[in-house]
């Protein structure tokens, strides 16, 4: 199910990953959303910092915050005796996601161990008390069939009313940078071919998506240059944007070197995307305001 916007409108989801993973993260978010574009973050139940960024929700009641379910390169929210077949002997959850999903196909006791660390992890976010905006996943784990269909499953009990949908064109992002090239085309091919598949079970969920994402394809990179050069692109409906704002810490270091953190927090406290936003008319907005009965802001 999309949401629904008059003809014409534009609306702009600009969303935060990773929140919790470190107070670097944490610093970012809160930097963003105060004094930047920022209207949602993605909550890591099992990271470093999850208690500070979940008191640092409740300072800002204006920022919408989902479930970002972490099943591969993190924390496991159960003990690792728990899952015994999904962690390592180091206690963490598995680094390759590919070879991860094949084992979550194949494998019928693993898949239970899925499940039991997916309830673990909507429980803990739970706990918390903030309203749950949305569910997406870390490294897009989410749309994994096994962990898509558990998702659906699981919404009623959970309150899940929104989730990301991975429906990135491809163009604008080859626009602006053809650098790797074999990575953006096989992302669209895998992850377009599981929006599609998704679209139809989320739809009889009643669960709701953006008509279109982005940030994938330049992941880790979501700098200002490609912000100004988004921006007039953006088509009629609702659009996410999803981004790593960091200010770099061990934690970051460790999990994602390559990321440009501290130039996507630039981004989202430029001036010149803010003025680019409002000269293109372009209404900032969450997964949260969305569904409520009004469609606030």
């Amino acid at each position: 199910m999309r949401h629904e916007p008059a003809a014409g409108r534009r609306r702009l989801i600009v969303s935060a990953d990773d929140f919790g993973m470190s107070g670097g993260v944490n610093a970012a978010v809160a930097r963003a959303h105060a004094h930047g574009i920022l209207t949602q973050a993605s909550l890591m139940v099992n990271g470093l910092a999850a208690s500070a960024a979940v008191a640092e929700s409740l300072r800002a009641p204006s920022l919408a915050v989902g479930l970002h379910l972490v099943l591969v390169q993190g924390r496991p929210t159960l003990p690792p005796h728990a899952l015994p077949d999904l962690v390592g002997s180091d206690g963490m959850l598995p680094i390759d996601p590919v070879r991860s999903g094949m084992r979550f196909f194949f494998l019928s006791r693993l898949r239970e161990e899925v499940r039991r660390e997916v309830v673990a992890q909507l429980e803990a976010f739970a706990a918390t008390g903030l309203p749950l905006s949305h569910v997406d996943g870390h490294l897009t784990i989410h749309m994994h069939p096994v962990v898509l269909d558990l998702l659906c499953d699981l919404a009623p009990r959970f309150g899940i009313r929104s989730v990301r949908l991975p429906l990135e064109p491809l163009g604008p992002s080859l626009a602006f940078d053809r650098r790797a090239l074999g990575r953006k085309l096989g992302e669209a091919a895998v992850f377009g071919l599981l929006a599609r598949w998704a679209r139809a079970r989320l739809a009889r969920r009643g669960i709701r998506h953006a008509d279109r994402m982005f940030g994938m394809h330049q992941t880790g990179h979501v700098g200002e240059a490609y912000l100004l050069h988004l921006l007039p692109r953006l088509g009629p409906g609702v659009s996410e944007i999803y981004c790593h704002p960091g200010e770099t810490d061990e934690e970051m270091r460790r999990w994602t070197p390559t990321y440009d953190r501290a130039g996507e927090l630039a981004a989202l406290l430029s001036p010149r995307v803010r003025e680019e936003i409002e000269r293109q008319r372009i209404e900032l907005t969450s997964y949260r305001a969305l569904a409520s009965p009004r469609g606030e802001k």
